[in-house]
């Protein structure tokens, strides 16, 4: 089974579309500074909140680097969920000079 990957610029322009994004990494790293919009949901709780990640089109999955969104979006490809990795993850968001959001919520 395949897991759909974009990079970053892919992700920005689903985002001008409505596109849904989870970050997966843990609470303090989401704080210090996450993707516009994204919903946090730590990688050790997404077999408990599946659901959130399904709904009409695919959720963007993104964490630090895009080794535990890989690791994510396996997992809920498995379960029938439409997620697509984002490889760089939130450095390559960063780097490129996007916005960041930084504290508990995500815009």
């Amino acid at each position: 089974m395949t897991v759909k990957e974009v990079q970053v610029a892919e992700l920005d322009a689903a985002m001008q579309g409505g596109a849904r994004v989870v970050d997966v990494r843990e609470t303090n790293e989401y704080v210090e500074g996450h993707v516009p919009g994204a919903v946090h949901i730590a990688l050790s709780t997404v077999p408990e909140h599946v659901d959130a990640f399904s709904g009409d089109g695919p959720t963007y999955v993104v964490c630090r680097s895009g080794a535990r969104s890989m690791r994510a979006c396996e997992f809920l490809t498995q379960q029938g969920i439409d997620v697509i990795n984002v490889t760089g993850g939130t450095l390559d968001w960063i780097s490129s000079g996007r916005a960041v959001v930084t504290g508990n919520d995500p815009a």
